[in-house]
């Protein structure tokens, strides 16, 4: 695994709070205005540049790029963003609540992800690599980092504890209280060389940020380590400190059958228990909220031995979405919504209770394990599987590579 330091393009320490914000993938736009609202100094302004313009403009237009990459230069021009004279590592930890992570944030190589060296679990979709590609391209940077882990080591994890002992770079709390801290690391060399032998690492979330930085160095061509687009920024996280949370799921109708009907249909894959928990307790079981009431469902035939055929959500997909509630594609269906587990099993039950779902699921959360078994035997998890929490904060370390 190859990363290196880079000359990040970064807010003050005292600005830090003010211009950091959420991923652009997390928000739409109406969400983004809302939350940027009275700020001028948010990095939304960068990342979703549709808010500075009318409320019809095509988000993809030529006309939202430009705007990207004009607030871009004005936050530069105003000394809002400024850029480090060396290059650095920086160690991100993240506290919410009980939970802490504490990643390496560094440029990670696109050779690495086209050799597989650097493996994936997800698909990608031709328009949102288009999005994010003519965004990147507009910026001459990569405004977000991707979302990395690796299997657990100790001399890395060493390495990386030992860096946070001096004053932090940036310490704040967000709104929604999760706590960022950020340290600068100079003294680079022991942490490279302790990357270069961890084998393999494995995206967690940013599928499409990691596709369209291979598809922007491309567009450059050549494979000169010193050219700054052959690199993208990346916080790699050690795998026991990553928290995955379930990824739920809320059906609009039953699919013209009865409450009744649909428990009997459900009966001849699952064993059915009546007033289960609504958070499932271990891998295996699955939570289903109808008519008022949680039932606990559990596979009967327990014969499935590839990674992704023993994924609950593969259970559920298969023997339940699709053939009896006739979710075929659960990506393209308008009839399925996906929940983060953030938001728990109530908002479900308001779904339900308030007859904007008829039925909804809980699943126990997929495993680190689980996600690398599946990204080693090169297979693809099925869609919305995996919800990671806390997200990584945007704006605060951008990797220029052109107009340095």
């Amino acid at each position: 695994m190859r990363i290196k330091s880079f000359r990040a393009l970064r807010p003050s320490s005292e600005r830090a709070q003010q211009v950091a914000s959420v991923p652009y993938d997390t928000v739409d736009s109406a969400e983004a205005e809302k939350l940027a609202e009275g700020n001028p100094l948010s990095f939304l302004h960068i990342i979703r540049p549709e808010i500075d313009l009318p409320g019809d403009i095509d988000i993809h237009s030529d006309q939202v790029y430009a705007m990207a990459a004009q607030n871009l230069a004005d936050f530069r021009q105003k000394k809002i963003l400024t850029q480090e004279d060396e290059p650095a590592l920086y160690v991100y930890r993240q506290t919410m609540g009980d939970h802490v992570q504490t990643g390496l944030v560094a440029c990670c190589h696109v050779d690495d992800y086209r050799r597989n060296v650097i493996r994936k679990h997800e698909k990608t979709r031709q328009d949102k690599e288009d999005d994010r590609t003519k965004h990147i391209l507009a910026l001459g940077a990569h405004s977000g980092p991707v979302f990395f882990t690796y299997k657990k080591d100790d001399v890395v994890d060493g390495l990386v504890a030992s860096c946070v002992n001096e004053a932090p770079l940036f310490d704040f709390t967000a709104p929604d209280n999760i706590q960022h801290t950020v340290w600068r690391v100079t003294e680079c060399a022991a942490l490279t060389n302790a990357f270069s032998n961890i084998a393999v690492c494995y995206i967690a979330d940013g599928h499409h940020r990691a596709a369209s930085a291979l598809r922007v160095a491309e567009k450059f061509g050549g494979d000169n380590d010193q050219d700054e687009h052959n690199w993208f920024e990346a916080v790699l996280f050690p795998s026991d400190q990553v928290l995955i949370m379930s990824y739920n799921r809320c059906v609009h109708d039953l699919n013209g059958l009865s409450v009744e009907s649909l428990l009997s249909v459900v009966e001849k894959d699952f064993c059915v228990v009546e007033d289960a928990d609504p958070m499932p307790s271990a891998v295996g079981h699955i939570s289903m909220y109808l008519a008022g009431k949680w039932y606990g469902l559990m596979r009967r035939d327990n014969t499935a031995n590839d990674p992704v055929s023993v994924l609950d959500v593969s259970s559920l997909q298969n023997l339940l979405l699709g053939p009896v509630l006739g979710i075929d594609d659960p990506r393209t269906s308008s009839r399925i919504d996906f929940i983060g587990g953030i938001r728990g099993t109530e908002e479900l039950c308001a779904r339900v209770d308030s007859g904007r779902a008829a039925v909804a699921f809980s699943l126990y959360p997929v495993t680190v394990d689980q996600i690398m078994s599946i990204s080693d035997a090169d297979m693809i998890m099925p869609p919305k599987s995996t919800w990671f929490e806390p997200k990584l904060r945007s704006g605060l370390l951008i990797h220029l590579f052109e107009g340095e």
